[in-house]
């Protein structure tokens, strides 16, 4: 299993999905990806898109403006 981190800091929609989106394709089945991002509507869009694709979201959180999703690649 392979830990990735992702710094979407100061992105704002959709970029932080797509940003996902395309450092997901770079990675294998049961690595696990953190976003890190401090667009709100993050918390919303990446786990929206990770059920869409089937990825596993593990953890959302908020803390000092800064918003982390932590997804599983199916």
């Amino acid at each position: 299993m392979n830990q990735e981190t992702l710094n979407a800091h100061r992105l704002l929609c959709p970029l932080p999905v797509i940003r996902t989106q395309d450092k997901v394709k770079t990675l294998q089945a049961g690595d696990r990806l953190t976003v890190r991002c401090t667009d709100p509507g993050a918390m919303h869009d990446i786990p929206a898109w990770c059920r869409i694709n089937g990825h596993k979201v593990l953890e959302t959180k908020a803390e000092n403006g800064e918003y982390v999703v932590v997804l599983e690649v199916a």
